[in-house]
């Protein structure tokens, strides 16, 4: 499949979510190349922010908005069936993702944007929102994070794994919805993790946002898990 928008740096996407004030400039400085989905348009233009391209169902648009962005950077997708992240996800070509406006605002709105970062594996992306990133595992990853981080491991399906640098090993626990999950572990230094397969999301401090963003775009293909995985 072709994507609509290819780039070999970084790109962030920005969601019409809850942005803080500090977000975008945040992201930008780490993935300098911006597109919107959708009503995120609006964030990015008040912002100042120029878009490569914006991308979505359009139904949070008005003319006023769409005239500040060239036609030929115009992609709309009317189909209902996915949201507007996943529209951009899936048709972003890029090494990796920082998603911006996808958590800190409607519950309904944050859960889908976790959820299409499983849906959509094969597309390295991490979102930040105010207080933590969060992020699709690999299968394996190491992270210079420090003793006294937390590290939060949410499975949304059935997975197992091992780690080093946790407070609370996960080896030999089957984690999965409605079951286990491994919420508030500690870091005790530098953590190092694998997974038996896809579907765990990594939650961790907002200053890791660069470390796990060159994390994921460097990822060797051993360790990616392919599209809809799980």
């Amino acid at each position: 499949m072709t994507s609509i928008f290819q780039s070999k740096r970084p790109v962030t996407i920005v969601g019409g979510g809850y942005v803080g004030p500090e977000d975008l400039n945040y992201a930008l400085s780490i993935a300098p190349t911006c597109v919107a989905a959708d009503g995120g348009s609006i964030v990015a233009l008040a912002a100042g922010i120029e878009l490569e391209a914006v991308i979505g169902d359009f139904d949070s648009l008005d003319a006023s908005v769409l005239a500040q962005v060239p036609v030929e950077r115009q992609h709309h997708i009317s189909e209902q069936n996915s949201t507007d992240f996943d529209k951009c996800l899936r048709n972003v070509d890029t090494p990796v993702v920082v998603g911006v406006g996808f958590l800190g605002g409607r519950v309904d709105h944050q859960m889908a944007a976790m959820h299409t970062l499983v849906v959509r594996a094969d597309r390295p992306c991490v979102l930040l929102g105010p207080h933590e990133v969060v992020f699709h595992c690999p299968a394996q990853m190491e992270l210079p994070t420090c003793a006294g981080d937390i590290v939060s491991l949410f499975p949304m399906s059935e997975v197992a794994g091992t780690s080093t640098g946790l407070e609370w090993p996960i080896d030999g626990l089957a984690l999965a919805p409605g079951q286990r999950v491994g919420t508030s572990n500690c870091a005790t230094g530098a953590i190092a993790l694998t997974m038996t397969g896809p579907g765990m999301l990594c939650i961790l401090p907002r200053r890791m946002l660069k470390d796990v963003t060159q994390l994921l775009a460097s990822l060797p293909d051993h360790v990616k898990w392919p599209a809809r995985a799980g």
